[in-house]
């Protein structure tokens, strides 16, 4: 009989305040469906970072005859300089994974292949791109190693990390994430407003049935349940409409358009959907009923 009298109350409730109920779930919709595009954000930044991070190079551009900096003052490299280069940067195993030799040769084949649409192409000679190695490194953190081994040595002009380039880049996303997550959380404070007003409305409006339940000697908690429902169901369906949300931006402008047009990276999977749902639903209901607990604890005082 009590379960049937709270359930009767909860529907009777979300009956007569339609329109706040509507309100609620339409804002808790839109708050978590913000929230949880941030951490879809910020679990693909990671999986980015995951991706490039295991393919980031340090290159160690080799002097040429045009080279003017202080470490080519001898001139091009020679073949004993390169060499012992080579031989160097195998001693630095295992933090150095491979090791690519890039010819001038090499180096200009590649160059037309980028741009063999451009002017640029036709204004380049062989002798003005540098021979090179690529080293991939275990831990792409520790490019100092590298850097303080051959920087200034002769023979060696330049010695670059592309995780710098890269580190930019991820500064900016990082950047973006952070408003996101600054918005859906804006919103999550308006959701906790909405609930807290909307429980006040329905405390008013059923202030009648509540005092026949303090004279029969009804409990706080048992008084307080079907409200605490109530915004726990608004919540909930919010919360689903959130869900469903994330999973289209998935399955539509993920996996349908960004990932096809752009394959030279890596996107986020299936298993960040996965973990990201549970987190918005919970967050919804227990978001709701702390709001709607301590509201109906000041205005359903017993």
């Amino acid at each position: 009989m009590r379960a049937q009298f709270v359930a009767r109350e909860v529907s009777h409730g979300l009956r007569r305040n339609l329109t706040m109920t509507l309100a609620v779930i339409i804002t808790v919709a839109v708050s978590l469906g913000l929230f949880g595009g941030a951490l879809l954000l910020r679990a693909q930044v990671t999986t980015m970072k995951d991706f490039w991070y295991d393919k980031v190079e340090v290159s160690l551009f080799l002097c040429g005859k045009g080279s003017d900096t202080a470490s080519c003052a001898g001139g091009a490299v020679t073949k004993a300089q390169r060499d012992q280069i080579k031989s160097d940067l195998e001693g630095l195993k295992p933090l150095v994974e491979e090791i690519y030799y890039e010819s001038q040769a090499e180096a200009y084949q590649h160059f037309q292949e980028q741009f063999k649409n451009s002017p640029i192409a036709d204004n380049v000679r062989e002798s003005a791109l540098p021979e090179s190695f690529r080293v991939k490194l275990s831990d792409p953190t520790k490019y100092e190693v590298v850097a303080s081994a051959f920087a200034g040595r002769p023979g060696v002009e330049q010695v670059n990390d592309q995780r710098q380039i890269l580190d930019k880049f991820f500064k900016l996303l990082g950047g973006l994430q952070a408003i996101a997550l600054a918005i859906a959380l804006t919103m999550l404070v308006v959701t906790v407003l909405l609930i807290v007003n909307t429980m006040r409305v329905a405390a008013f409006s059923r202030r009648r049935e509540t005092s026949i339940m303090r004279l029969v000697g009804a409990s706080n908690f048992y008084i307080q349940l079907p409200f605490l429902l109530e915004a726990a169901f608004a919540a909930g369906v919010g919360a689903l409409a959130a869900i469903g949300a994330l999973v289209l931006t998935k399955a539509v402008l993920v996996d349908s358009i960004v990932a096809p047009s752009f394959q030279f990276t890596s996107f986020v999977g299936w298993d960040a959907v996965i973990t990201i749902a549970p987190i918005l639903f919970i967050t919804g209901i227990v978001l709701s009923g702390l709001a709607a607990f301590f509201t109906l604890r000041k205005y359903l005082r017993v």
